[in-house]
């Protein structure tokens, strides 16, 4: 049963790769940089975040020992992140082979998988510090796309590009006032059950475990017992 609770997302994962690397599903994706940064990139990221719906718990608490507060992964998506929204980067990912596998890879497992395994863990300063950043990446790089006057990408055209570039400052300012509203009349969610400077030890894992199993142990005993008094 739990095999299969844990294989569902990671064939899931694998399908939506699968289904971004169809020729006519990639060449589509790839046609223009809009959809390659704000459409397949995204996708890839998702499937990352699948494959994380099935690790294992044990697994999952050895990687929180040093995933500490949730800031060595999210160290580890944001400079991967910032590598595959340089212009070159996108550019070598349409022309050779070598970097598309790369982006293929390592955007779902070093990007979509730390993030969905670190976000739970982060306290409200680490989260305002990420999402802060994402904004101004956003206005960054979205202002850059839109005011350059020569293309930064040799398959891309400069028309494209621009339009990359409004799309982006779009964005960063719908998630600037997301965030406003957020703070002015909403609340950010905790994690109680898992606190974010208390890692979960694999011992506590397998005593929950034995715990679960004498509890399940008892109730059937006590099943037993009260059928035996009633005969």
């Amino acid at each position: 049963m739990t095999s299969r609770r844990w294989s569902f997302p990671v064939r899931c994962a694998v399908l939506l790769v699968l289904v971004l690397l169809a020729p006519p599903v990639r060449h589509r994706l790839e046609e223009t940089m809009t959809t390659q940064m704000l459409v397949q990139l995204p996708l890839l990221v998702a499937a990352g975040w699948l494959l994380s719906l099935a690790i294992p718990a044990r697994l999952r608490a050895r990687a929180d020992r040093w995933n500490r507060s949730g800031i060595a992964g999210l160290a580890l998506m944001t400079a991967v992140s910032l590598f595959w929204m340089l212009p070159r980067s996108l550019d070598a990912a349409t022309s050779h082979p070598l970097m598309a596998a790369a982006k293929y890879l390592t955007v779902p497992l070093l990007i979509g998988l730390p993030f969905a395994m670190s976000w739970p863990r982060m306290g409200f300063i680490v989260r305002g510090v990420f999402l802060a950043e994402l904004v101004a990446t956003y206005f960054r790089l979205g202002w850059l796309y839109l005011i350059s006057p020569i293309r930064l990408c040799n398959n891309y055209a400069l028309n494209d590009q621009q339009r990359l570039g409004g799309y982006m400052l779009a964005i960063g300012s719908g998630l600037l006032a997301w965030l406003v509203g957020k703070l002015m009349w909403g609340r950010f969610e905790s994690f109680p059950s898992t606190p974010a400077d208390q890692p979960i030890s694999a011992e506590s894992v397998e005593e929950a475990e034995t715990t679960s199993r004498r509890a399940s142990a008892l109730d059937l005993a006590g099943s037993g017992c009260a059928g035996a008094r009633s005969l």
